[in-house]
């Protein structure tokens, strides 16, 4: 099969954009530049009892991301540094005697304003979740939600996907809500107005998938003002949402199309299988975040290398610092 195209299959220049070699530190350092004139801070380390988690905060705070206050069993944590290699001289550490006084503890110390961040160790996500949302004073009457910033080799720019780890089937004010700290994040990333593709299986609205007629209300929230900051189109279907040749033969005539900024999933079994196949089967390199509490929580998996944890740290890090401005403002 020939790889030149043929001379009939009209290609937008973002795709042929696409197609320059994928260059992942380059990317990895722009991201980097989005938070070089930012301070460290104060960031609860909760229960990184494995060298992933233990290095991975580390690193982030030789660049300059966060003050890691490391919150597990102290013996054990000692252990696991020398067996890997990493000095802990210097660094603040709170002895808790398990994974469940870890979360605990973190979400204490951010209710009482001693730590602007969290990130998340060698624990479950939902045993971190659940000690944030027992803490009245993190709540901000927003619904809680992930999101993941993803460098694509075969897409011109980054691409947000939500929800992909903590809402399993949300409703549709649920996905209001998980739309609105999309947009709110995708302005702190410089992106002013996002587009905001709101996938299902198909781009009609079909009364046998719910996923398209939430689409279709969610636009309308939009199109109310309900919902600000950004364009919504919705339902898309995956292709259509990233490639403005599928879009075209389609006949979808929207800006959002073919050049999606965030894309909101129905569902978290459909985002979780999106997320990995992008990382697994595409090449592409990813970063996490909880978002909608008071303070943001770098989100990282077992699998996830330095770099990405890195990259996450400095998302939490960039909320982090919008959340004292507002607080300032507030003040």
């Amino acid at each position: 099969m020939s790889n030149k195209l043929d001379s009939t299959d009209k290609v937008n220049d973002d795709e042929i954009a696409a197609l320059k070699p994928f260059d992942a530190e380059a990317r990895f350092k722009d991201l980097l530049a989005l938070s070089a004139s930012l301070p460290s801070l104060r960031c609860a380390v909760v229960h990184p009892c494995d060298a992933g988690s233990l290095s991975g905060a580390l690193a982030a705070a030789a660049h300059g991301l966060i003050l890691p206050v490391l919150i597990g069993p102290e013996t054990r944590l000692c252990r696991l540094a020398a067996e890997a290699g990493i000095d802990l001289t210097g660094i603040e550490i709170i002895a808790v005697p398990h994974s469940h006084a870890a979360a605990e503890m973190a979400a204490l110390l951010a209710a009482r304003g001693e730590v602007e961040m969290m990130m998340k160790g060698s624990l479950h996500t939902d045993e971190l979740i659940q000690a944030v949302l027992a803490q009245p004073g993190l709540r901000t009457g927003r619904r809680m939600s992930h999101l993941f910033r993803f460098d694509v080799p075969l897409y011109p720019k980054p691409l947000l996907i939500t929800d992909a780890a903590l809402n399993i089937r949300p409703n549709l004010l649920e996905k209001a809500d998980i739309i609105r700290n999309a947009i709110d994040f995708a302005h702190l990333l410089g992106v002013k107005y996002p587009k905001v593709a709101i996938l299902s299986a198909v781009e009609t609205i079909n009364p046998d998938l719910p996923s398209t007629l939430d689409a279709a209300a969610l636009c309308k929230m939009a199109d109310r003002g309900q919902i600000t900051g950004g364009m919504l189109e919705g339902p898309l279907a995956f292709d259509n949402a990233v490639s403005f040749r599928a879009a075209k033969i389609k006949h979808i005539q929207s800006p959002v199309a073919g050049a999606a900024d965030i894309l909101v999933v129905p569902d978290l079994e459909s985002g979780n299988m999106l997320a990995k196949q992008l990382e697994y089967l595409a090449g592409a390199s990813c970063a996490g975040l909880v978002l909608g509490a008071k303070i943001p929580i770098a989100l990282t998996s077992r699998a996830d290398g330095p770099l990405n944890r890195v990259a996450s740290a400095l998302l939490a890090h960039l909320a982090a610092h919008k959340a004292r401005r507002d607080r300032s403002r507030q003040a």
